[in-house]
């Protein structure tokens, strides 16, 4: 019998400048936290649901992730490129249904399974709790948030923006979507056009974001559908990220998730 999970494309391209020293002999994804990297942590919940299909797309010291028996794409110019650019390296796996991860986040089980569990083309992963966590982290939860709209069926009309208040923000994006072989086809066409106009909202298409593409896609009216979850995950960014007892309080959560 086919096989038909999605493959996974996990983005590990990056180097974590904020995360010195911890990120001076390895890529951001293989720091530790409380013992076990990031990527250990992700890699265990992706395969306890039985996805098998993995590649990583990394850059900064990439070398270092050969040991994780997984397929493994280069982005040689990760130094001077963003998040799209990234998967786009790959874009060889962008057929059939891809789930797509950032590197620097761990969830639970039960977040994936609601992924997973979705019907949608573009599925996308938001935290509805997610102002606490940033309280926890920034003096101001406007810090590093990002704003999220919602239709009231649950579509995002609007991504990535920087808000001006909490009412902008419905909801955080963390990183974790799915793709259908439908929305793959929508996002190969946006990227494409990009390219050829040089530009994707705005951006150079090497330092556009994920979220770029995602709010691109809700503005040729697309369906994004934002799949709503509750604190069972994290995100390590920095070093205060990394040392913080609300992390270890959540980890507990998503280990027993």
């Amino acid at each position: 019998m086919k096989d038909n999970k999605p493959k996974v494309i996990l983005l590990v391209a990056g180097e974590g400048k904020r995360l010195r020293p911890y990120t001076s002999d390895r890529p951001k994804c293989m720091v530790e936290v409380n013992g076990i990297s990031l990527i250990d942590r992700q890699l265990a919940v992706l395969r306890a649901e039985g996805l098998e299909d993995i590649m990583m797309i990394g850059g900064y010291k990439a070398e270092m992730l050969r040991k994780f028996n997984t397929k493994l794409k280069i982005n040689p110019r990760y130094y001077n490129t963003n998040m799209l650019w990234t998967l786009f390296c790959a874009e060889e796996e962008l057929e059939g249904d891809v789930i797509v991860s950032y590197g620097d986040i761990v969830y639970s089980r039960k977040i994936l399974q609601a992924l997973m569990q979705s019907t949608a083309d573009i599925a996308v992963i938001i935290d509805k709790e997610w102002e606490s966590y940033w309280r926890a982290r920034n003096e101001d939860p406007l810090d590093d948030a990002e704003t999220l709209k919602l239709r009231d069926d649950g579509a995002i009309i609007e991504i990535g923006q920087k808000p001006k208040s909490l009412n902008e923000i419905e909801g955080q994006y963390i990183g974790l979507m799915k793709f259908s072989a439908k929305g793959i086809k929508q996002i190969r066409e946006i990227f494409h056009t990009a390219i050829d106009n040089s530009e994707l909202l705005g951006r150079t298409v090497e330092s556009a974001y994920m979220t770029d593409i995602l709010q691109a896609a809700a503005n040729l009216g697309k369906l994004v559908k934002a799949i709503p979850v509750y604190s069972s995950w994290i995100e390590i960014d920095t070093v205060d990220d990394l040392m913080s007892d609300v992390v270890i309080e959540r980890l507990k959560k998503i280990d027993h998730a």
